[in-house]
């Protein structure tokens, strides 16, 4: 295997149906080269193409559009250095009639017709390369199990050649699953306990599933609790390949004969089950463990809805992220600037890193209004040894609130899961304002106890210092400028002889 595979351009994933098939496909046997003679001189190069690859469904013809054929090259791990000039030119003449080759994706393959050339440049020892040379399109007329072959050769300025080839044949039908469950949310879930779904999908092409049908199940923060023994199982018992013998007939629909459980793991505030059917049975790599329950089996239902690709149910759970308020008074005198720590404590249970990977707002945060005779200067953050002067959106009206968003870069720093999120506002004292107190609330969409979301920012101003006060100051010059003029009256009554009073 690949100590490290990189990859120069990235492999666009289609959409359509023909995107699975071939991904599971590239789990197959592949093909390599054995390691040069000892003393040769010579590094040894290891091809891991696969050795089979399913193309598109047979009913998607002309449409079908492919870019996920790639052809890894690595170098065995040795004292040799790296391979020096690797190059891989790609023959697709094999193709005729099953698919047809276009140049596409990455800039390191050329090529026209059906030979392309790919460029890997040095590859270091015990690393690898993967390039994708062309995409292919489908072509109309083709039935499932129509095939053709793809050869390459390796080559380096130091390795020996390699050679290797890929069967790549057009997939059975298309199955469609249902429209409406992949928007489905069930709420109040709990934890441990299943929900149960049956799976449903439609034939809606010309073509019989000959080689019978597979269900694809995949969790994300739940678990499977049906163990059918027709199903394999990765060892979380977070996903599920279920093979069934049943070959569906044109304009034919089914759905399984028995519901499938599955339920949110402990501490989770979201859960999901996606599904996807498939006419190319292949179990993928990762499945090793088999169900010990009664076999699942299929039975008809009605072709409703069932138009899509996948399908997904969401789980809420009663889980929640209790956020409380951390505040501070703003405390000092008129005219100074003081630092107040503002922010939310994390009481949890649950927690939020996994719904904030998908979308950084549901992280939630705060929202501050400061004190009346005051103003927020800035709310300075440091985020990868640069920063900004605003981690918080400012109101666009006067007496609006600062609203903090903690999933994003500019609480990075200080951002603690299941602790406290809190940040410095500069808040400059203006005024005195007996009783005034400011406000600070949190929120996120998974708080279930809204008694703790709300707090008061206390202002605690004391006057201004004698020496920073402008009335005392103009009062202090007019008393010093009337000593003066005394004083210089006093002298010229003087100096003319004029006796003092």
């Amino acid at each position: 295997m690949l100590r490290r595979l990189r990859t120069r351009e990235p492999i666009r994933i289609t959409g359509r149906p023909a995107a699975l098939a071939a991904s599971l496909a590239v789990l197959l046997a592949t093909a390599s080269a054995p390691a040069a003679a000892d003393g040769s001189g010579e590094v040894a190069l290891r091809l891991e193409a696969p050795a089979d690859f399913t193309l598109y469904h047979a009913d998607e013809g002309a449409e079908a559009l492919n870019s996920d054929f790639v052809i890894p090259v690595a170098v065995e791990a040795s004292a040799d250095g790296p391979a020096r000039g690797v190059r891989v030119v790609v023959d697709a003449s094999g193709l005729g009639g099953v698919a047809r080759p276009e140049k596409g994706g990455g800039g390191n393959c050329t090529g026209k017709s059906v030979v392309f050339t790919c460029v890997y440049g040095d590859v270091q020892n015990g690393d690898g390369e993967s390039n994708t040379p062309f995409i292919l399109r489908g072509v109309d007329g083709v039935e499932p199990g129509d095939s053709g072959t793809v050869t390459y050769t390796v080559t380096a300025d130091n390795a020996r050649t390699v050679t290797g080839t890929t069967r790549m044949t057009v997939g059975g039908p298309t199955l469609h699953t249902p429209e409406g469950e992949d928007e489905k949310t069930v709420e109040g879930a709990e934890p441990g306990k299943p929900v149960a779904l049956s799976p449903r999908f439609a034939n809606h092409s010309r073509f019989t599933a000959e080689r019978g049908v597979a269900l694809h199940l995949t969790t994300e923060g739940g678990v499977l609790t049906s163990r059918p023994r027709n199903c394999h199982f990765d060892t979380g018992f977070t996903s599920a390949w279920c093979l069934f013998a049943t070959k569906a007939a044109p304009g034919s629909a089914y759905r399984t004969a028995a519901p499938i459980g599955f339920a949110a793991a402990a501490g989770k505030l979201t859960g999901s089950l996606s599904y996807t059917w498939s006419s190319d049975p292949r179990r993928p790599e990762g499945h090793t463990a088999r169900g010990t329950d009664a076999p699942l089996s299929l039975t008809a239902t009605a072709d409703r809805g069932l138009t899509h690709d996948s399908a997904e149910i969401r789980l809420e759970t009663t889980v929640q992220a209790d956020y409380e308020p951390v505040t501070a008074t703003v405390r000092g005198r008129v005219g100074t600037t003081v630092k107040v720590r503002l922010g939310v404590r994390d009481h949890g249970p649950g927690r939020l890193r996994d719904v904030a990977a998908m979308d950084p707002e549901l992280m939630g945060g705060f929202e501050v209004i400061p004190p009346e005779g005051t103003t927020v200067t800035s709310i300075p953050y440091t985020f990868e040894d640069s920063g900004g002067s605003w981690a918080c959106a400012r109101p666009e009206k006067p007496g609006g609130a600062f609203v903090c968003a903690i999933g994003f870069d500019s609480f990075g720093e200080v951002r603690h899961e299941g602790g406290v999120t809190a940040i410095d506002f500069h808040i400059r004292i203006d005024r005195q304002v007996p009783g005034a107190r400011g406000t600070i609330r949190t929120h996120n969409p998974y708080d279930r106890t809204p008694g703790n979301d709300t707090a008061a920012i206390p202002l605690d101003a004391a006057p201004a210092p004698l020496y920073a006060n402008p009335v005392v100051w103009s009062g202090a010059a007019g008393a010093v400028a009337v000593v003066v003029a005394v004083a210089a009256y006093r002298r010229r009554r003087a100096g003319r002889g004029v006796d003092r009073p």
